[in-house]
């Protein structure tokens, strides 16, 4: 097995081919980053409405990150066009964005031009913003992200190698790398946190098709070993607490709605 190292959206942007405001040269790749909301909402503590992971029915499926244009020398363009996040150009997606690429924290989320902001505004900003020129606008970047979800969907490949939900029941690392390779066609990224899958990606060509995932030592020294996989890793469920403050309103819509890297 091959181990590999890779910075992740969550660590900022210290591996950015340039600083905001220089031009950045066209990407290579996209990567389609999947959140698991059982090994991240069981570390929540405290609950708002905008937070995914206090609807009162838990999440039990991926739910999607974003997704990023990345270099193949294991770097990545970011903030690439001074266009402000606007969420009337994706109020046609809302009730699907909400229900799976909801924010799974609380605070609002950094932009490049406008401070502060929902999580969607940060995944526009920073990585839509980079995407051309497969993708040119907003509502595209949303649409492309969510197509690829949908037509590759994880839980389906895991399932077909009987690889399930599961408290107590630890799957070998490499039966899982195999199992979305052989139903994906491609390598998938798998990031870890304490021996629980904390997000995977997998990886396409600018022509959107399945490409294996980069693999590069060069991102060792930004990862602590809390995101190292072990050989045997877990998909594990977590029970929500509900934001009590909420309204009926938003959680009838919510209920309707869900490193160490290893690269084969």
């Amino acid at each position: 097995m091959i181990w590999a190292l890779v910075a992740a959206d969550l660590f900022g942007t210290g591996f950015a081919r340039s600083a905001l405001g220089m031009e950045q040269r066209e990407f290579d790749y996209f990567a389609l980053a999947l959140q698991w909301p059982g090994t991240i909402c069981s570390s929540t503590r405290h609950c708002c409405a905008a937070n995914g992971c206090c609807r009162s029915e838990p999440l039990h499926t991926f739910t999607i990150h974003g997704l990023w244009p990345d270099y193949d020398d294991g770097t990545w363009p970011s903030c690439c066009r001074h266009t402000n996040f606007d969420m009337d150009k994706i109020s046609p997606l809302m009730p699907i964005l909400e229900k799976y690429w909801p924010s799974l924290y609380c605070s609002s989320s950094s932009t490049c031009f406008s401070g502060r902001g929902p999580f969607w505004a940060h995944e526009w900003e920073k990585h839509g913003t980079c995407s051309s020129p497969v993708v040119q606008e907003e509502l595209q970047y949303f649409s492309t992200a969510l197509d690829l979800y949908f037509k590759y969907n994880v839980m389906e490949m895991l399932a077909s190698g009987d690889i399930q939900i599961s408290d107590d029941k630890k799957y070998p690392l490499r039966d899982v790398i195999d199992t979305i390779k052989d139903a994906f066609g491609a390598s998938p990224q798998i990031i870890c946190k304490k021996g629980s899958i904390e997000e995977l990606r997998l990886c396409f060509t600018k022509d959107l098709e399945p490409r294996d995932c980069l693999t590069t030592s060069a991102m060792s020294k930004t990862l602590t070993k809390e995101k190292h996989c072990p050989r045997y890793i877990t998909l594990p469920t977590y029970d929500p607490i509900v934001f009590s403050n909420s309204t009926g309103e938003v959680f009838t819509e919510a209920n309707n709605n869900g490193i160490y890297i290893y690269t084969a």
